[in-house]
């Protein structure tokens, strides 16, 4: 199994509480995805995250492909970061790390995903082919939304950073 990993640090202008009580809420999912992917939660949802809850979703990464996609919280500390895990879905593997950190008048979402695709060589050579263009997208999407939602950033240092390896 190859392992992959992105990472992506995004400033917000807001303080760490009213960053962790929109992106602890699940259902503020939909808000930040791609509406194309038509990202619907099945169940799990209707509760503020805590550790153990399973969320199950379904959604389409590419266009005539919809999978039903379930994570579970596994670690989370009020205010400053969350692990969701894949439980069931596209990835042979899916650890997905959420960190908030106050800087300056704000906050630093910084976002840590390592994750395998299945399908050994296949698999290899579709991550090479479309999945982590894909994933780039999702999260330069979410990028935008967030700023919509939440302010622009003043500084050119406060952007984000998309790191795929």
């Amino acid at each position: 199994m190859h392992l992959y990993k992105l990472h992506t640090k995004q400033y917000l202008p807001i303080s760490i509480m009213e960053a962790w009580e929109f992106l602890s809420n699940p259902k503020n999912l939909p808000n930040i995805t791609p509406k194309h992917m038509e990202f619907s939660i099945i169940s799990g949802g209707d509760r503020l995250m805590y550790p153990g809850q399973i969320i199950a979703y379904t959604v389409k990464p590419f266009p005539g492909y919809a999978v039903r996609w379930v994570t579970e919280i596994t670690h989370m500390e009020d205010g400053y970061y969350f692990v969701d895990e894949q439980r069931h879905g596209p990835y042979a593997f899916w650890h997905h790390k959420h960190f908030l950190k106050e800087h300056g008048n704000g906050v630093i979402m910084e976002d840590i995903v390592d994750y395998a695709l299945p399908y050994g060589i296949l698999g290899r050579l579709a991550h090479t082919l479309f999945v982590k263009r894909q994933l780039n997208k999702i999260f330069e999407h979410r990028r935008v939304q967030l700023e919509t939602i939440f302010g622009t950033p003043q500084t050119e240092d406060h952007y984000l950073v998309l790191k795929t390896v």
